[in-house]
């Protein structure tokens, strides 16, 4: 896709994610409305992934560490053909298998559970460590957010793909500034990112990770030794009254909320 049409089909992934956390009374609706344009990019720009294969071994492998934003995942694969459109409407019911959190198990294209934060890291770092002794060509991206960040098991993984010489690996910090019930800065401000990962030998992006154009060139950049795309976001990014308030990190809008952010999407559209 141009970046026009991945504009275009981020914002409707939005509205389609909106509905389900609408209709279920759950959600991590912040979270996901900031990452939707990275995943839009990822799915439909750059992995090399095959819907009716999703075990592809030559596939591209993508690990969401931030698995509370998994409705944003759902849509993403749902709209890629991983899995029936119409199926999203049973995210969080009885025996659905779009649960709170990805489950390798019973979702395809979801490559690793994710939902403790802080494993999601390590665990694509033993990904892109398994082709470099395989002589695989898979590429592996993993996304974090900012607020897991203060989790030591990201650093300690940091440390090892500088070690490693993980030139196959694309790390994405979703840097929205805040995290449940407080701000990044007022709970353990790690900002700025880029010279703590810098200094681990990483090879450090900054971008507007809500500017599709921005999001697809640092997504598409390759380096010689482990990559981190820091994308500046906004919670709630999309929905006026979301945007960059801590208390919709996982708050279900109301009827009256959930038209006003309805028709704000759909004017995008």
């Amino acid at each position: 896709m141009e970046i026009n049409e991945l504009e275009r089909m981020a914002r409707a992934i939005r509205r389609r994610d909106l509905e389900a956390v609408y209709a279920a009374g759950a959600g991590h609706i912040g979270g996901e409305m900031s990452v939707i344009d990275i995943l839009t990019a990822l799915y439909f720009r750059v992995l090399k992934v095959y819907p009716d294969q999703p075990k592809h071994p030559g596939r591209d492998r993508f690990v969401l560490s931030k698995g509370h934003t998994a409705c944003a995942l759902y849509v993403t694969l749902a709209k890629r053909g991983f899995l029936p459109e119409e199926e999203i409407a049973t995210f969080l019911a009885p025996h659905s298998r779009l649960n709170g959190h990805p489950n390798c198990n019973k979702v395809p294209g979801v490559e690793t559970n994710t939902g403790p934060l802080g494993h999601g890291l390590p665990v694509a770092i033993g990904m892109a460590k398994a082709a470099k002794l395989s002589g695989a060509g898979y590429h592996t991206y993993v996304v974090t957010g900012d607020g897991e960040m203060q989790e030591g098991s990201n650093w300690e993984a940091i440390m090892a793909a500088a070690q490693f010489g993980l030139d196959n690996l694309t790390l994405v910090i979703d840097h929205n500034r805040f995290q449940q019930g407080a701000s990044l800065a007022d709970t353990n401000g790690l900002a700025p990112l880029r010279p703590r990962l810098e200094a681990f030998g990483w090879e450090v992006a900054e971008i507007n990770g809500n500017a599709m154009a921005e999001v697809v060139p640092a997504l598409e950049h390759r380096a010689s030794r482990p990559y981190c795309i820091v994308a500046h976001t906004n919670k709630g990014h999309g929905i006026s009254f979301m945007q960059d308030r801590v208390d919709w990190h996982h708050k279900v809008p109301n009827k009256d909320q959930y038209e006003i952010a309805l028709a704000e999407l759909s004017e995008a559209l």
